[in-house]
């Protein structure tokens, strides 16, 4: 079997990438261990922020991103027809909200600086943030509405790019896992080996979210990704009572925290099932997946600091997943420049369903040697930030 692009992982980022590619007109082929969007796209809550981002390379990513979602899904929903499942995309906004004194200069200080960047990042008062949620804890201290702020359905959507894909003949096999890589007489690679044979390949791209550095690991090379545990608690369904994305202003530092310690910080959604959210938690402990009751409790918490009414709701369920995190907090995305014909997409952490689209725009316009969408640089692997996490070739 011979393809142009061999992609290992279908998850949204290797999703996005196939159908763009698949689309431009290169033969795709994408294989995943278990089953499409079952591993970290299968554990998050589809968020598609600009809100959590402050000035610099990953906001515009985000913006980019955010400027591809409308017209990407409605393609799909034209493409596949009403009997495939509606994704979901819904661009209902976010408020980030301040619940101490302390907490209120230092969000709208961070909203300030995101409007010097093309964010809309609007100002509330009290009585401002409880017209749009009614149910909002009036004790709040400062609130900030983001109205580019979307969600989306993360398997739905993934299964939608995969599907599209196929449209225009990419091939994807699930329960296939990739344990070494083909190299030609220059040491280039040309090809992956499986557990189901040897697919020859113009360019191999990573895109295994936390599970990246394994498989690189077993091309003989490294990547410096790593999981970052996050759990999230489902309600059962009820009458819809929370219409935007909240949270509070601990979750941007949150997200950029190096520290591998438990960290939470209040994220509260209802889905279009009459669900909701709640979240989130980071933590670095390796590929355990083991729920903690304390960790379930700290996110019950302080999701009531935000909605009091919560503490009538029912806990349907929880579950939780892994990130995969960069020591920069900035995805890979583009050429190994150490192996001639590998290709990386990985390293989003939690904004890999959001930056999904933007990132295989990157991926093609690089294999196509088209003009980038926007500055690829600051993904590069061989950016100054990431020299000193990166050991030789093996």
């Amino acid at each position: 079997m011979v393809t142009d692009v061999l992609i290992v992982g279908a998850g949204i980022i290797g999703a996005a990438c196939a159908r763009t590619l698949a689309a431009a007109g290169l033969t795709v082929t994408v294989l995943d261990r278990g089953a499409a969007a079952s591993g970290t796209s299968a554990k998050g809550e589809g968020n598609l922020l600009v809100s959590d981002k402050g000035p610099g390379a990953e906001l515009r990513l985000a913006q980019y991103a955010a400027s591809l979602w409308p017209a990407v899904t409605a393609q799909l929903a034209e493409q596949l027809g009403p009997r495939f499942p509606a994704v979901e995309y819904e661009r209902k906004g976010g408020i980030v909200v301040a619940t101490t004194d302390a907490g209120a200069a230092p969000l709208l200080a961070f909203a300030d600086t995101q409007r010097t960047a093309g964010v809309d990042a609007r100002a509330l008062d009290v009585a401002e943030a409880i017209a749009l949620e009614p149910e909002l804890n009036p004790r709040i201290t400062a609130a900030v509405h983001y109205p580019e702020d979307a969600q989306v359905q993360p398997v739905i959507m993934t299964e939608a790019l995969l599907a599209s894909a196929r449209r225009s003949g990419a091939v994807v096999h699930t329960g296939v896992e990739v344990i070494g890589a083909l190299r030609d007489a220059n040491g280039r690679i040309s090809g992956v080996r499986t557990s189901a044979g040897e697919i020859s390949a113009g360019a191999v791209l990573i895109a295994a979210g936390p599970w990246s550095g394994e498989v690189a690991a077993s091309f003989g090379t490294t990547l410096p990704v790593r999981p970052r545990r996050g759990v999230v608690l489902v309600t059962s369904r009820m009458p819809h009572r929370i219409f935007h994305k909240v949270y509070d202003g601990d979750y941007f530092g949150a997200t950029q925290s190096s520290d591998a310690s438990l960290q939470t910080s209040s994220v509260v959604e209802s889905t279009a099932a009459g669900t909701v959210l709640i979240g989130s938690s980071r933590e670095q402990i390796g590929f355990d997946d083991r729920l903690r009751v304390p960790v379930l409790h700290e996110l019950a918490v302080k999701a009531l600091r935000i909605f009091p009414f919560l503490a009538g709701a029912s806990i349907m369920r929880s579950y939780g997943g892994f990130r995969p995190y960069m020591p920069d907090h900035l995805p890979v995305i583009g050429a190994d420049h150490r192996i001639d014909g590998l290709w990386h997409a990985s390293g989003h952490e939690g904004a890999g369903i959001g930056l999904s689209l933007a990132t295989a725009e990157i991926i093609a316009a690089d294999m196509l040697q088209r003009t980038p969408p926007i500055d690829p640089a600051p993904f590069r692997l061989d950016r100054a930030s990431l020299a000193a996490h990166l050991a030789e070739v093996a």
